[in-house]
Parts: C-alpha cells; sequence; structure tokens
C-alpha cells in the first residue's frame, strides 16, 4: 500500500508534556521524507491550534497552523454552525472559553438561562458543576461534550480528562450527551477528509488511544496504528474489541508500516 496522508495523535504518540516521545521525531521525519502529509489531530480542548505549533516546534516537530486541528477547534466549528445565537453554559477550562468567545459565540454564567450546555475537561470540577449541569439539564437543553478521553496522558502520569467530567454530569443528569465531538465523531472525520488531499484506503492513523485514535481510523476506513507510547497496556490491547492494523513500541517504528 501506497499511503499518501497521516492523522497523527500528540499527546502519548508524539509529546508527552514538552518532551518529544523517543524515536516520534525520526518517525514524522520519515513520514515526510516518504511524502506522506500528516495532520495532527488531538482530542485536548483547552488550545487553539496556534498554542500548539509553538508546542511542537519546542519538541522538535516543524508543523504549520493548518496542519494541526483539536477538540477545541472542532467543538468551536460545530457550535458555529448548530448553536451559533445559544447561549452557552461551559463547565471547562478557560482556554476552551477563550476559543468560544473568539469566534463571537455567547457564553452565560446562568445555567438556568442557557441554551445548551458544554462540558469539557475542567480541573476545577467539583459538587457546584454537578449541581448546576443537572438543573441545566433538566430543562432539556442540549448537552455537547468536547471529546470523550477519560484518560489522558501528562508528565506526572496519567489524569483524567474531559471523558471523566461528561460521565459525571452524564450520571447525574441521568441523560446522554446529544454529541460528543473530537475522536472518533463523524464531524472529526469529516474534518480530516477535508484537509487530507487522499482517499481513506490511502491514509493511516496513529495514536495511542483504542477508544479515539483507532476506533477513528476503522470508522474513516483507514489503516490503523497503535503505539504503545501512551496510555494502552497489554490487558486493554487483549481484552478490546477495537483491534489495530499495526502495533508499534512507537512512532519511530513506522517503517515497519510504511515500508
Amino acid at each position: 500500500m501506497e499511503f499518501r496522508g497521516a492523522v497523527l495523535d500528540v499527546d502519548g504518540t508524539v509529546v508527552r508534556g514538552d518532551e518529544p516521545i523517543p524515536g516520534a521525531p525520526e518517525g514524522f521525519d520519515r513520514l515526510r521524507r516518504a511524502g506522506i502529509d500528516p495532520l495532527f489531530v488531538s482530542n485536548n480542548p483547552t488550545k487553539p491550534a496556534s498554542a500548539y505549533v509553538q508546542r511542537l516546534g519546542r519538541a522538535g516537530y516543524d508543523v504549520d497552523a493548518d496542519r494541526v486541528f483539536t477538540a477545541g477547534t472542532l467543538t468551536t466549528k460545530y457550535l458555529t454552525e448548530h448553536h451559533a445565537a445559544a447561549d452557552l453554559f461551559v463547565i471547562g477550562e478557560e482556554g476552551l472559553v477563550d476559543q468560544l468567545v473568539a469566534a463571537d459565540l455567547s457564553i452565560t454564567d446562568a445555567h438556568d438561562d442557557a441554551d445548551a450546555l458544554v462540558v469539557s475537561i475542567d480541573r476545577g470540577f467539583g459538587y457546584e458543576d454537578l449541581r448546576t449541569a443537572r438543573w441545566a439539564l433538566d430543562r432539556g437543553i442540549p448537552f455537547i461534550g468536547t471529546d470523550r478521553d477519560l484518560i489522558i496522558p501528562a508528565p506526572e502520569g496519567d489524569v483524567p480528562g474531559s471523558g471523566a467530567m461528561i460521565r459525571a454530569v452524564a450520571a447525574v443528569a441521568e441523560r446522554d450527551p446529544d454529541i460528543v465531538l473530537g475522536k472518533p465523531s463523524e464531524p472529526a472525520i469529516e474534518f480530516v477528509r477535508e484537509r487530507l488531499a487522499c482517499p481513506p484506503e490511502a491514509c493511516l492513523v496513529v495514536g495511542d488511544r483504542l477508544d479515539t485514535d483507532i476506533a477513528f481510523g476503522e470508522r474513516a476506513g483507514m489503516t490503523t496504528v497503535l503505539v504503545r507510547s501512551g496510555i494502552t497496556d497489554d490487558a486493554t490491547l487483549e481484552t478490546s474489541e477495537i483491534q489495530p492494523d499495526h502495533v508499534l513500541k512507537h512512532l519511530g517504528e513506522i517503517d515497519r508500516v510504511i515500508g
């Protein structure tokens, strides 16, 4: 198979924190030398693409802003297209709110007047958030999650992600989200298809998570590559219904896939 495009996860795949994962920069260079167009796709909703360009640059990856998108990018796009006139009650961090405000979306602190609830990672998440989210959703407004990452890799170890907050809100509200964006959602697949000038069968998806990265590739009809440099352990891989086409220790072994 001659591959022409690659969807690359970020955290756990090419970096951990601000440090490059050993072997990953060499793998990235190998993709480029093979003429494979890389697109970085992160489920982190708290930073815009420009912040990722700087972060990846510090780790040794030369990438342009139009080759990066995040769950924040996708959430902003989705809300602009479907809830442009809504007053949004957001449980999430300042980085996400800043992206929404920059897109001229309206944010409200009044849960009883909100037209939609957006839930994302929030390191200050607590009881008050659960209470107000329950009250907001009792009114029947749309419930939107930024991404489904339950656990995310961090320099100090694996930590809770947006999925933990979304599940907690869903539990107390006794209601599932209307949509959860980020990988492996259909809006994310469409977003990638618009930006890669190659058919799905000529594209790789490389990531460290089965339920987001590999599931994304399966749904999109792309070849999937799991790297063991992130959060997926042997037990998870062995018991999961989601199975990658290839398993590598890290991105530096990508020649095993592309030849």
